[in-house]
């Protein structure tokens, strides 16, 4: 070979070590894109056309033992409340400007939501639909928790990087709860009595007593982008983290606070939802890609991942039936509509 043939050859070799470089590391920073090549292991169940214009959606919450399915519709500023086991839309809530969490507490009869865009919660009588209460938050409030033993909401102020504490019988603000950067979702462990939040603005997870109200801890999530979604394994004592900055999920270990494990998820993971009864995760991300993640033995593995509908990044599941649901901007027919999944045999 010549000496300047070499040289190029020489540099296009070097080059394509650079290239091959630049993209293992974008796999490790963003998360790795497809998840898993093992196919859902999930079919439709049916498809329930939901009213309104083919804007945003957000949160769903479920009461499984009435089949009541209630989704925040963000960008129509009003919450669907939709019957599951009868497959129909039982009435629109309006009124709720830029709604973005959405909880169900069966044993109060209420519907929690965030109206966003005012800065307020607003409290909904689970039956009527009609507003019984309502209180005013931080900054962008977002997800919601309820702590039995308390009687209280907690609302996850995003870009005021707080927890607002509110009485959730009467809307009276308890206590404002600082976490030191932007907030992301927040749940309280019913074993250690005590509220957990993923704080994205730090890439960590805090500890919070809530009879003081103060961060008692917090736990460093090594290699996270943007923890924002957040759900818990009460019995087997762990929480999972979704990082929707690399696209990866995190096992935090609620009782030597380690983080045993990581996966990767679909890009921008949002919404989690965990089935207690069959050990299954289910990750929607922003991509339209949903994975499903089974624990055996306290350890995560990706079952199988797929892009179920454009906008598919919310999820909500039934722990009797199994059966999960994404409101989706577009469905079948191109309308609003609201996805079942059943898992395959």
């Amino acid at each position: 070979m010549r000496l300047a043939v070499r040289s190029r050859w020489l540099l296009v070799a070097a080059g394509a070590v650079v290239v091959a470089l630049v993209a293992v590391l974008v796999v490790v920073l963003r998360g790795g894109g497809q998840p898993s090549s093992a196919p859902l292991p999930l079919r439709s169940a049916g498809e329930l056309p939901l009213p309104g214009d083919s804007s945003r959606f957000d949160y769903a919450g479920l009461d499984a033992s009435r089949g009541l399915l209630f989704v925040a519709h963000l960008g129509a500023g009003e919450v669907i409340e939709a019957d599951v086991r009868t497959h129909r839309v039982l009435r629109t809530i309006p009124g709720l400007p830029q709604v973005h969490g959405v909880l169900v507490v069966p044993a109060l009869h209420r519907v929690f939501a965030t109206a966003t865009g005012e800065n307020r919660m607003v409290a909904l009588d689970e039956d009527t639909g009609a507003v019984v209460a309502q209180a005013p938050t931080g900054d962008y409030p977002d997800g919601l928790a309820y702590d039995p033993r308390r009687n209280a909401i907690w609302t996850t102020n995003e870009t005021g990087g707080s927890e607002t504490v509110i009485d959730a019988a009467t809307a009276a603000v308890r206590g404002t709860v600082p976490l030191g950067g932007e907030a992301g979702n927040v749940a309280y462990d019913p074993v250690g009595d005590r509220m957990l939040v993923a704080v994205q603005g730090r890439g960590d997870l805090a500890v919070i007593d809530p009879d003081s109200l103060a961060v008692q801890r917090r736990i460093a999530v090594p290699g996270c982008d943007h923890d924002h979604g957040l759900a818990l394994d009460d019995g087997d004592r762990l929480a999972f983290v979704a990082c929707d900055g690399n696209a990866t999920l995190h096992t935090v270990d609620l009782t030597t606070w380690q983080v045993p494990g990581t996966d990767p998820v679909g890009d921008e993971p949002d919404v989690l939802a965990y089935d207690q009864n069959a050990h299954r995760l289910y990750v929607a991300a922003e991509s339209g890609t949903v994975t499903v993640l089974d624990l055996r033995d306290r350890r995560l593995t990706v079952t199988g991942s797929g892009h179920l509908a454009g906008g598919a990044h919310v999820v909500a599941v039934d722990p009797a039936t199994h059966h999960s649901f994404y409101p989706v901007p577009a469905g079948a027919n191109g309308h609003p509509a609201l996805l079942e999944q059943q898992p395959l045999p």
